[in-house]
């Protein structure tokens, strides 16, 4: 994949470049700020953006929003110091299909990001149990429990939505329900437009407020 990285430390982004370059990853550029993303990213049209939150002038919460109305077929994964839920859920809604901690080992890094690859989305497990529950308590709050998936889905992209926010990958799916992977890919496709949604993060808190992410 093409990617553009996004950080505000040149040390930090020297090492970060050194290590995707090692790994087979083409790095198409750099930024330190926001708005240096956005210009970045009008011009290079990476695949994927390594984008940190804390930045001067633009951070990356309103980048990955600016990029995202802009340019929605770019992914933007979340590469930061910050834990905090806030920023975690607020970089789902802003589109980021992925939320890493710089704190984490550049082997499991690495492996997180090639999920990306594969159609999954860049969470470690950690963070995505809290924000499943999260989007659960927020539907107590505010939904029915009891409502029900749109009549828009069929029955087969509904199988696919829910073994999908069970964290089944696009292979595993194929093989579960005997369709192969580009049909699968064709489904989420039809899925993510039917319910306006961006990415698999959200498709994943979509699933969360309708009860589909129980193994059965």
């Amino acid at each position: 994949m093409k990617l553009l990285l996004v950080d505000d430390h040149a040390l930090f982004l020297q090492s970060l470049q050194g290590l995707l370059m090692a790994s087979g990853y083409e790095v198409v550029g750099t930024a330190s700020n926001g708005m240096e993303a956005l210009t970045q990213a009008r011009l290079l049209r990476p695949e994927l953006i390594l984008m940190d939150i804390d930045m001067p002038g633009c951070d990356g919460l309103v980048a990955t929003r600016l990029i995202k109305a802009e340019m929605p077929q770019i992914k933007v994964v979340m590469l930061t110091v910050s834990s905090s839920d806030e920023n975690l859920f607020e970089a789902v809604k802003s589109g980021a299909s992925g939320y890493l901690l710089k704190s984490q080992s550049a082997d499991r890094f690495l492996q997180l990001l090639a999920q990306i690859e594969h159609g999954g989305a860049a969470l470690p497990p950690e963070l995505a149990a809290r924000l499943l529950e999260e989007f659960a308590r927020q539907a107590r709050h505010v939904e029915d429990p009891a409502e029900a998936v749109p009549d828009e889905l069929t029955d087969r992209q509904i199988e696919i939505l829910t073994l999908v926010a069970q964290g089944v990958s696009y292979p595993q799916i194929g093989e579960t329900i005997h369709l192969s992977e580009p049909t699968i890919r064709y489904h989420m496709g039809q899925i993510l437009d039917r319910l306006h949604l961006q990415n698999r993060a959200q498709v994943i808190a979509y699933a969360a407020r309708h009860g589909l992410t129980r193994r059965s």
